[in-house]
């Protein structure tokens, strides 16, 4: 049976530059600590932590939503991709993310904690460093 979760979790910083962030290599990689490449455009392949995670960028709303497909490493030749859902919303202060990640085959590690992490965790430390200078 394959896996779904729905994660969620506020910046400090608007929808915009988190957006804009997540689909930049450089700045994917400063805000997580591992080496990505990435671009804005549909259809575009991305990779993240050091090449342990690669896809391709589905659909693209800017400001407000990403789909990716998403494999790591772990995944089996024959597995299906998962997908990624990124959903990005103003709030008072900063922006809410909501990560919604789907069609995970069977025998994968915890991702959920791996997202918070490995992302969510440096991305605060990062974007509240960078508010602060």
């Amino acid at each position: 049976m394959k896996k779904s979760f729905k994660l969620e979790a506020t910046f400090p910083v608007s929808s915009e530059e988190l957006y804009n962030a997540w689909l930049d290599g450089g700045q994917h990689s400063k805000m997580t600590g591992g080496e990505a490449t990435a671009n804005m455009e549909e259809g575009d392949e991305f990779t993240a932590w050091d090449g342990y995670i690669w896809g391709v960028n589905k659909k693209l709303k800017p400001h407000s939503k990403i789909v990716q497909s998403w494999r790591t490493s772990e995944f089996k030749e024959t597995d299906e991709d998962s997908q990624l859902t990124i959903y990005f919303k103003e709030i008072p202060g900063g922006c809410e993310l909501t990560l919604v990640h789907s069609n995970i085959p069977e025998g994968q590690p915890n991702y959920e904690l791996g997202w918070h992490e490995h992302y969510f965790i440096p991305m605060q430390e990062y974007f509240k460093l960078s508010n602060d200078i």
